[in-house]
């Protein structure tokens, strides 16, 4: 009943009475130490009080609770040592680590906690030593393996066509070899050191992501912007590309250049993943995803239902025409995929002048023009820009969320050898098995002083409403001239025996 009722406290919309009713509880917990404690039973989430606080983004609260639990080491002056205690918010040695829940949780106040102490300096520190360097060196090594998975499709095994051409439409010279005649001379052999690295490297792929899927849902794997959702669907698909590839190869099937120039696009545009390790090129990719998933996918709606409409029109407008003299709608595919370029302004109009072009098709192409192009393109140009102005007021933020995304995921990856758990053990210091982050903070005696005159003014100028008041109640202007002079005068003194109270406080 008492760890529930924790986990109400720290939902309720009042603070501060939750964390006084808080401290209440727990002082009724026999067991505050051990592992019966009140404050480390989870719920049926697994969430502890703590972990909760952080998901709902309560920083109140996570901010009183960390004060209950750090240990101040020594002070000197404006100088201090302080210990925080950082078990549960580390993700070295938790499955369900606060860190991972609060940068893949919904609510934004949550990510406000990664710039409170000691999450900043957690992670801060993780990111400079072990995962700045560490995921630049991974970025390095997936354009390297790009550029040989390139190379090997620039170099793929093709031969002169031999048979006639059934269509004078029919533009094809080199057809794919078959398994046999694909690996003999030199350079094949080398090309097939590369395949195997690409093959080799999509399977690594695939057996590190479909781990990370099944721990912790599909849903939020690859819906949260954050932790990388899109492109884990991009990587992943890629990999099964390159897997088909490999076994149309080894079947000698015909048409291996679909899947081949699927994964070539998705393996580079994954590439941009890596931007997330660069604060100014970091957020460019969150907004980059929240424009394609969110305003293009519902752009991309209205968009097919005009295509669809216009070209059907233009494919029965040509249809009895002859397609020789005006080839981009002579069957029904390409009319759509000339619609297509149309609404998009990669082409002009096709027209050909030497010849009676059908009336409708003026009439057609006129409403076209203004739907599409005048319309519909800077109906998307204006939710882009509106999704551009809400990234950019939060990029900083986001990209702390990514940084924090990303050092988990390279943590939880990494061998334990090449990644040391950060902090002090607290055995060092008499405290028990429970590690703690060092954390040296400096007071501003000038801080202080300036919160006196700031108090010294406010007062002051309380003292100045309350004459104002004083001067409107009087009944003749000589007693208002009177009563300001007066109260002038006992101002002065009193605010010039406040300032020489001040200064020799400081002394």
């Amino acid at each position: 009943i008492g760890n529930t009722v924790l986990h109400i406290l720290v939902l309720q919309p009042n603070k501060t009475f939750a964390c006084h009713m808080y401290s209440l509880i727990l002082s009724y917990d026999r067991n505050k130490e051990g592992p019966g404690s009140l404050e480390l039973i989870p719920n049926n989430e697994g969430l502890s009080p703590f972990k909760l606080a952080g998901v709902e983004g309560n920083t109140v609260m996570f901010q009183y609770l960390m004060q209950k639990r750090k240990q101040n080491l020594w002070s000197f002056g404006p100088l201090s040592t302080v210990l925080y205690d950082i078990t549960e918010i580390d993700s070295w040695a938790e499955d369900q680590s606060f860190l991972e829940l609060i940068v893949s949780t919904k609510k934004r106040e949550a990510r406000q906690i990664l710039d409170l102490t000691p999450v900043k300096e957690l992670v801060s520190l993780k990111w400079n030593m072990y995962g700045r360097p560490y995921f630049c060196f991974l970025a390095l090594f997936y354009i390297l393996y790009m550029v040989c998975f390139t190379m090997c499709c620039v170099y793929r095994p093709l031969k002169p066509r031999t048979g006639n051409r059934t269509s004078s439409r029919d533009n094809t010279v080199y057809v794919q070899k078959m398994l046999q005649e694909s690996y003999v001379a030199y350079e094949d052999e080398l090309r097939l050191v590369g395949e195997l690295i690409t093959v080799i490297g999509a399977v690594v792929i695939l057996v590190l992501e479909i781990p990370d899927i099944l721990r912790v849902g599909a849903a939020k794997y690859f819906g949260q912007t954050i932790l990388g959702g899109p492109f884990h669907i991009i990587v992943i698909t890629y990999a099964c590309m390159i897997l088909v590839t490999m076994v149309m190869r080894l079947t000698s099937t015909t048409g291996e250049v679909v899947p081949m120039s699927f994964a070539l696009v998705l393996g580079w545009c994954n590439v941009m993943y890596f931007a997330r390790g660069f604060q100014m090129l970091g957020p460019f990719t969150i907004m980059i995803q929240k424009m394609i998933f969110g305003d293009l996918m519902r752009f991309c709606w209205l968009m097919a239902v005009v295509i669809l409409g216009f070209a059907s029109a233009f494919y029965i407008i040509f249809q009895t025409e002859n397609p020789e003299n005006l080839g981009q709608f002579y069957n029904y595919p390409m009319s759509l995929f000339t619609t297509f370029e149309l609404f998009l302004t990669i082409i002009d109009g096709p027209a050909n002048y030497d010849v009676d072009l059908p009336f409708m098709y003026s009439v057609v192409y006129f409403a076209f023009a203004i739907i599409a192009t005048l319309l519909m393109l800077n109906l998307l140009i204006a939710m882009m820009g509106d999704t551009h102005w809400r990234v950019a007021h939060e990029q900083d933020e986001l990209w702390r969320a990514q940084v924090v995304a990303t050092t988990v995921m390279l943590e939880r990856k990494l061998p334990r050898c090449l990644w040391p758990r950060s902090g002090i053990c607290g055995r060092e210091f008499g405290l028990g098995d429970r590690w703690y982050l060092r954390i040296e903070d400096r007071v501003d005696p000038n801080k202080h002083k300036m919160m006196r005159y700031t108090e010294a003014f406010k007062v002051q100028d309380r003292d100045d409403k309350g004459s104002e008041k004083l001067e409107t109640n009087g009944d003749t202007l000589c007693k208002k001239e009177m009563s300001a002079l007066s109260l002038s005068r006992s101002t002065s003194r009193t605010s010039s025996h406040r300032g020489w109270e001040i200064l020799r406080r400081n002394t």
